[in-house]
């Protein structure tokens, strides 16, 4: 029965829970629809799949969307489909066989009014703090998993690296950033030395089942959610910003 099969499979469990709710299945049959496309056309629709995703993580249920992407998984199985979760093949991967360096999704991230606030936010949610026992504050997870969330869809889309763990990254490495190199190590750094976001992804697991009953409680008002910020923090820059947090992640 179900039960059985999400015991083994937590992410059957969230993929089950979404499908039972109208509005987040029918955003991800968007979403999907929109990702895959390409199957037939044999070019990846990137900007229209991942606007789809975007619409999907600020739309629907934020305790499906966020039980769909972080869904934990003790085995390989479970884990390969919490990676496919969003069409990676489309959505997460670049036109490319081989990743670019970071710096070219940083650098047109900056010149995003999408992206752009989103990786300040996910900066700032996600960011150690010297004085914390564990250098990170408490009850800073679900804000810091919203962040990331909230990356999703956007140049620098984070996701799985693989079915065996649950370290993430953007699409991209620092092998060929020359002069750049520090900096292009930091920008990835956020992802994949923030021990900030290790700890809430892994606390997440402490969250469930109750994380997909969340949903159905009434709304309190008018929700703001930072995936649905289009504008650009004043005064905030990209570049000033990520070398003190990322440096951050590694004290």
């Amino acid at each position: 029965g179900s039960g059985s099969r999400a015991g083994e499979n937590r992410c059957v469990e969230a993929a089950e829970a979404c499908t039972a709710d109208s509005r987040c299945q029918g955003l991800r049959a968007e979403y999907v629809a929109q990702c895959l496309s390409w199957a037939a056309l044999g070019d990846c629709p990137r900007a229209r799949c991942r606007r789809a995703l975007r619409r999907f993580f600020a739309r629907a249920p934020p305790a499906l969307t966020q039980a769909l992407l972080f869904c934990p998984c003790a085995s390989p199985a479970c884990a390969e489909r919490r990676r496919q979760t969003f069409v990676p093949a489309c959505a997460y991967r670049g036109p490319g066989l081989a990743p670019p360096s970071c710096l070219e999704p940083l650098d047109t991230c900056e010149r995003s009014r999408i992206c752009r606030p989103r990786l300040l936010a996910f900066q700032a949610s996600c960011a150690p703090v010297p004085r914390a026992p564990d250098g990170c504050p408490r009850d800073q997870g679900p804000r810091c998993l919203s962040a990331y969330a909230g990356l999703v869809g956007t140049v620098v889309t984070p996701n799985y690296v693989d079915n065996t763990s649950a370290r993430v990254a953007p699409w991209c490495d620092c092998g060929a950033s020359g002069n750049r190199h520090e900096e292009c190590e930091a920008f990835r750094g956020l992802f994949t030395r923030n021990r900030c976001l290790d700890g809430a992804i892994r606390a997440f697991d402490s969250r469930w089942p109750p994380i997909l009953q969340e949903h159905l409680e009434p709304q309190q008002g008018p929700k703001h959610s930072l995936m649905q910020v289009d504008g650009s923090p004043e005064g905030s820059s990209l570049l000033s910003v990520l070398p003190v947090l990322a440096l951050q992640t590694l004290l």
